[in-house]
């Protein structure tokens, strides 16, 4: 018999209760295999929040963006999602989602649903050159933080050598990316992966700093055929920041279909 893949087992939500107006409450847990070295991978946390309004059965049409703001860190113990349709228009929705840990929240989103329709079309950023995704070995993930473990990450640009006295001047990280063990993807995977980038300030200094996202926006230009025609395939994903201060910093974020679609918008702020 073969075992479900690890992000679904981490998708797996019960729902718990729906109010008279439609608000639904999902039960789940993240699995350890997503810890980070604080709490769960966000790509994960971002992921159970967008699966939990995909599950309610008041949303229509697919997801175009999704705001998420990490209020305090979580574990491994039993979580509860609400989702709450906010506005429902003709062609779009509006959500709010909480996330709630031993009694309290610690995380908050806000997100943007729509019914797709034909529409003029064009692509300003392009796949840029890189080597195919089959000529590159596979990032170790031994002694990384659990996450990474379910990414066959395949390194371009932006190495983590952990030599301070090799400091980079660009935290620009490239790199090709895929679920481990591979799997089709769809809305809540492809969130995820977006989420894949080491912390710039990791390349930048070339050392591990304490670190943690404080909110992440990601946009979705995909449509449910392209994520169908994608199937396993690798996703190119390039990200950099933009500044460093006063203690934070900001990255902006692009994921790519092997046949060059782009998929995602992301930035967040660190």
């Amino acid at each position: 018999m073969s075992h479900p893949h690890p992000l679904d087992q981490t998708l797996t939500l019960t729902p718990q209760s729906t109010s008279a107006t439609g608000d639904a409450v999902f039960g789940g847990r993240i699995l350890p295999a997503y810890g980070n070295m604080i709490g769960p991978y966000g790509g994960i946390i971002a992921a159970l929040l967008l699966k939990a309004i995909l599950q309610n059965d008041q949303r229509k049409g697919d997801p175009l963006g999704i705001t998420i703001n990490f209020a305090a860190p979580l574990d491994d113990s039993e979580l509860s999602i609400t989702t709450q349709l906010v506005r429902n228009n003709r062609s779009s929705q509006h959500w709010n989602v909480s996330l709630s840990q031993q009694g309290q929240i610690a995380v908050t989103a806000s997100s943007v649903f729509s019914v797709q329709r034909d529409s003029w079309a064009d692509q300003e950023l392009p796949l840029p050159p890189v080597p195919a995704a089959d000529t590159l070995k596979s990032l170790p993930t031994a002694g990384m933080p659990a996450w990474a473990a379910n990414y066959d990450m395949r390194m371009i640009k932006g190495w983590v050598t952990l030599q301070p006295d090799h400091q980079s001047d660009d935290s620009t990280r490239t790199l090709w990316v895929r679920d481990n063990p591979p799997r089709a993807l769809d809305f809540p995977a492809l969130l995820a992966i977006s989420d894949c980038f080491f912390p710039c300030i990791f390349v930048r200094k070339q050392q591990l700093v304490p670190t943690g996202t404080i909110t992440l926006t990601t946009y979705f230009h995909a449509t449910p055929d392209e994520l169908a025609q994608q199937g396993d395939q690798f996703l190119l994903a390039s990200a950099r920041a933009n500044r460093f201060h006063n203690g934070f910093s900001d990255q902006t974020g692009h994921i790519w279909s092997a046949t060059g679609e782009l998929l995602v918008s992301t930035h967040q702020l660190v």
